[in-house]
């Protein structure tokens, strides 16, 4: 790294870059303690819709299994469950970090998709928690990648801070300082200077 000329320009110069660097280490702290309330927060929620799911998942294939009890045909009037592309995809930025949100609109429905001949009660509910499960599975996955995206993110800015607090900042502060030393050592040289030459000047008079 290139030495800066002690110079009244570039100590100015330098205090500005420092007063930068720190602004910028206050925002990153702040970016970053934001980030990780958010994280937290996705955390607990991403545990919860976890224990929700395994629960809907649960009580959907003993569903199941009552239904092809029941009616042993229940299994090809399920075959009739049309294919559900109702999952969408979009993108919001919570401090510069792209968030997904993932919207299941296809849910449950009081209109079955198969005919009510060789269905059973028990199947209608195999049907409604499965449909449960997918809007659950999409609220899973919007909170499992934001957790990835925050906690990349965090890392990120931390590294940013601390290369500002311990590196940028400290060598900023020591050529402050050096400028500093070298521009009072040429304010006393150049007052000795003025004394010797004032002295001169009356001995010659």
């Amino acid at each position: 790294m290139a030495v800066s000329a002690p110079t009244k320009g570039n100590l100015m110069a330098a205090k500005r870059s420092r007063l930068l660097a720190e602004n910028g280490w206050e925002l990153m702290d702040k970016k970053r303690n934001i980030l990780v309330r958010e994280l937290m927060a996705r955390i607990d929620r991403a545990k919860a819709l976890q224990d929700r799911i395994d629960d809907t998942f649960r009580a959907a294939y003993e569903a199941l299994a009552l239904a092809e009890i029941a009616a042993p045909g229940a299994g090809e009037a399920a075959q009739a469950v049309p294919e559900d592309g109702s999952v969408r995809l979009r993108w919001r930025s919570v401090m510069g970090v792209e968030i997904p949100s993932v919207t299941a609109d296809g849910g449950y429905s009081d209109v079955l998709p198969y005919a009510l001949g060789g269905s059973t009660s028990a199947l209608d509910e195999a049907y409604r928690r499965f449909s449960e499960v997918k809007n659950l599975l999409a609220e899973l996955a919007e909170t499992e990648i934001a957790v990835y995206r925050l906690a990349f993110s965090i890392k990120k800015s931390q590294k940013r801070a601390n290369a500002l607090e311990n590196i940028v900042i400290p060598g900023l502060d020591a050529d402050i300082g050096r400028i500093e030393q070298a521009l009072a050592e040429k304010e006393r040289e150049e007052f000795v200077r003025q004394k010797v030459v004032k002295a001169w000047k009356t001995k010659q008079a």
